[in-house]
């Protein structure tokens, strides 16, 4: 048993909540990487939550953004939080998803900090509470009702949306004369320069984000052509296959992997920014992908030695930002279920998102709240601000993008084709798909 200080942790999408010491809970021993923090105070509120791995102790700005919002609730109604996290040791432990999952569908916690597959999944099961009679509901970006709505429930509420773009060092692009790249075909005339030049793999990657250009790719059109509603109705129903959208960006990286362009043995094993960040800082490498946050974050990519600027992916509509967020939600069998729910109301109202995005320096969720941001976010503030971008999350497409588009890519990393990956969409969609809808072509 031992003591950590509170900090924040970086996790797959995002900053989120964390931690502190080791202790029994409902009279068991957690499982292992399990931490409970603890208080006894007759009004309880748990909250599962994953902790950094690599940094458990170091500052983040993100942690004490969101304990601040924690502190407000806690101070207006006179619960106390407990905080239970965790955090896989390596790729072969068992992921926080799973352990949110197998805790969730046995209602151990109160509120949970979600990634989209997971409050999709568990929505599905009818596991969350609809969030929709919140007062502070009303204040969210349609965007956030969007992503987070299964069936017609609000059933998750972010306090940020998390922006994923290109982290470019700029004055290596400069060094080369090129131009920040805006296709597909862009990005590959630069990392052919930089590899000719003697920059043997220009691109940092890891195992959770390289979907990030899949679906900046996928989705330009879908989200920024004018028809939405109609095309997600289409793929809902079978009309049309994901397959379709994805397949450009599989191939796209298969292409990456071939010339060099990415190491994707390092990838498929390498934690997120655990495989890339010390060689971009390093000006070893050009190019990595991260989130908003990790340009604010010292003990990610606040503080380079260079002019560092965080740009969209490519895609045929120029530079995507690709957005998705995790999401506060509330067990449908929670303990303490009122608590729960004025807890996290006071948690995303305007007035703690306020103090989150401030502190965090992020996009809010709230369409009242407005943030500026650090120089290097600029130009992938200024696509959001005109609303270009794709999202990676989306409640209302029945086949739940994020974690099975990251699962699907880590097949391409291990060797699988492009078009054994494509078959593994038309598999997943026909389960989701009216019968026999897709097998028909349709």
């Amino acid at each position: 048993m031992h003591q950590r200080r509170n900090k924040i942790g970086a996790f797959c999408l995002g900053g989120l909540v964390a931690l502190s010491m080791t202790a029994c809970v409902n009279g068991q021993l957690p499982e292992d990487n399990v931490i409970v923090f603890q208080r006894d105070n007759e009004r309880i509120v748990t909250l599962f939550s994953p902790m950094e791995k690599t940094q458990p102790d170091a500052d983040n700005v993100a942690r004490s953004a969101s304990e601040k919002t924690v502190a407000m609730a806690e101070e207006k109604l006179g619960v106390t939080v407990n905080y239970i996290t965790y955090t896989a040791e390596d790729y072969q432990d068992r992921t926080y998803d799973e352990v949110a999952l197998d805790r969730a569908r046995h209602d151990m916690d109160d509120l949970y900090l979600l990634n989209p597959d997971v409050v999709q999944k568990l929505a599905e099961e009818g596991k969350l509470m609809d969030l929709s009679g919140l007062d502070n509901v009303k204040n969210l970006r349609e965007v956030v009702r969007m992503a987070n709505e299964v069936d017609g429930k609000l059933v998750a509420i972010p306090q940020e949306v998390v922006a994923y773009g290109l982290f470019v060092n700029k004055d290596m692009f400069e060094r080369y004369h090129l131009d920040l790249p805006e296709t597909p075909e862009d990005f590959l005339e630069c990392c052919k320069v930089f590899q000719e030049n003697g920059i043997k793999t220009p691109v940092g990657a890891n195992r959770w984000w390289l979907e990030t250009f899949v679906f900046a790719q996928a989705y330009a059109d879908l989200y920024n052509g004018g028809n939405m509603e109609a095309e997600i109705e289409a793929l809902n129903n079978g009309e049309k296959k994901y397959s379709d959208y994805m397949r450009p960006g599989f191939l796209f990286l298969q292409k990456m992997i071939d010339c060099g362009y990415i190491d994707a043995q390092k990838a498929y094993v390498s934690e997120a920014m655990e495989g890339e960040k010390d060689d971009f800082l390093a000006q070893k490498i050009p190019i990595v992908m991260a989130y908003w946050s990790a340009a604010n974050a010292e003990t990610a990519y606040g503080k380079p030695d260079f002019n560092m600027q965080v740009i969209g992916f490519p895609s045929a509509k120029g530079q995507m930002p690709v957005l998705s967020m995790t999401g506060i939600a509330v067990g449908v069998n929670a303990e303490h279920a009122e608590d729960a729910m004025q807890t996290l109301d006071i948690m995303v109202s305007d007035e703690a998102l306020r103090v989150y995005a401030e502190t965090n320096r992020v996009i809010s969720p709230s369409q009242n709240v407005q943030v500026d941001c650090v120089p290097a976010l600029k130009p992938l503030n200024d696509k959001i601000n005109e609303n270009i971008f794709v999202l990676a999350t989306n409640a209302g497409m029945n086949l739940e993008q994020w974690g099975n588009t990251c699962v699907i890519v880590r097949m391409l990393l291990s060797g699988s084709s492009v078009e054994e990956c494509m078959a593994e969409f038309d598999k997943l969609q026909e389960a989701t798909c009216p019968e026999g809808l897709l097998k028909q072509g349709y």
